[in-house]
């Protein structure tokens, strides 16, 4: 009896060992191959050649950012090189928070399920000081709570499209004033109106600075990037079947993030509700009525605060 016993249990171990490893093949083959596009890019952009004092295409990109502006990511889960959970949970961020209704109708491809904050970079020379071009994304990966450079995330990126949504503080007219003409720091030749606009923007840099600093250090201390992938699953899980009250995180990752970044800056109302906080998903920023103090959008802007209209980046659809 004990013979036959070890026998059948020795069978259906080498049938689940088999079993795991007929699955366990092409997965491995699909990440392999993904981290050798990532790799792939990386050394294109690493070896690129760079021409100086002539401006790319990215560098005029750049030029139309400032911090508290936001990057909203329509990402490719076949070319996630972190790893087979960081894949499910862009498929199921992609299938429960992304299609919903009601967002701006002038992005016509994409179903953003990433999103990221542009915040001021590091100075570590009197040129970072003043170089408009000094900015770094703020963003939840699978990597941690990281701040990478704007060009080269810009320039690494395998998403099908990137989006920026410019934010406007009170009385600013971005959509008419140049980037380089509205800061060139002489105070006599500028109306009430835009001293105050020009003090609003410096406390938002200040703001996300500090929050930039606290919660990359967060992310590190607590090893997010261990945590990224199981939060961003069940909380996209939760939200699609329904059991919203019992959501003990955010529903998504990285527009939670993004939240708390335009709360600390002022710029977004400082939610109180728990539920409502983590409820937030990154296609919410498109909504086209929520400067409007629309109560059904989790993401609410302070008076005066609002994002223009969005503009593509990026468009690798074709």
């Amino acid at each position: 009896m004990a013979t036959v016993q070890a026998s059948l249990r020795k069978t259906f171990l080498l049938r689940t060992a088999g079993g795991v490893a007929v699955i366990s093949l092409p997965v491995c083959g699909w990440w392999y191959n993904a981290h050798l596009q990532r790799q792939k890019g990386a050394q294109e952009v690493a070896t690129r050649i760079r021409i100086p004092g002539q401006q790319t295409v990215d560098d005029f990109l750049i030029e139309k950012c400032r911090p508290g502006d936001i990057l909203l990511f329509d990402r490719r889960w076949e070319t996630c090189a972190s790893g087979p959970l960081a894949a499910a949970a862009c498929l199921a961020t992609k299938a429960f928070l992304t299609g919903q209704t009601g967002v701006s109708r002038s992005v016509d491809n994409g179903n953003f399920d990433h999103v990221g904050i542009i915040v001021p970079g590091y100075v570590r020379t009197r040129h970072d000081e003043f170089d408009p071009s000094n900015l770094l994304v703020l963003e939840a990966t699978p990597q941690g709570i990281v701040a990478r450079s704007l060009k080269t995330r810009l320039e690494r990126t395998h998403s099908r499209s990137v989006v920026l949504l410019q934010l406007n503080a009170p009385g600013e007219q971005r959509d008419f004033v140049s980037v380089e003409g509205e800061d060139d720091g002489d105070d006599s030749k500028v109306s009430s109106r835009e001293l105050s606009v020009r003090r609003v923007r410096k406390h938002v840099s200040r703001e996300l600075i500090k929050f930039r600093d606290k919660w990359v250090g967060l992310g590190n201390e607590y090893k997010f990037k261990y945590l990224y992938s199981s939060l961003a699953v069940g909380g996209a899980l939760s939200y699609g079947l329904g059991f919203n009250a019992y959501l003990t995180g955010p529903v998504s990752p990285s527009a939670w993030l993004v939240v708390m970044a335009l709360q600390q800056s002022a710029a977004a109302q400082n939610i109180n509700e728990r539920n409502e906080r983590f409820m937030v998903k990154p296609e919410d920023f498109l909504r086209a009525d929520h400067r409007l103090g629309d109560e059904t959008n989790p993401l609410r802007m302070r008076p005066g605060w609002r994002f223009l209209a969005p503009q593509t980046l990026r468009d690798h659809h074709v």
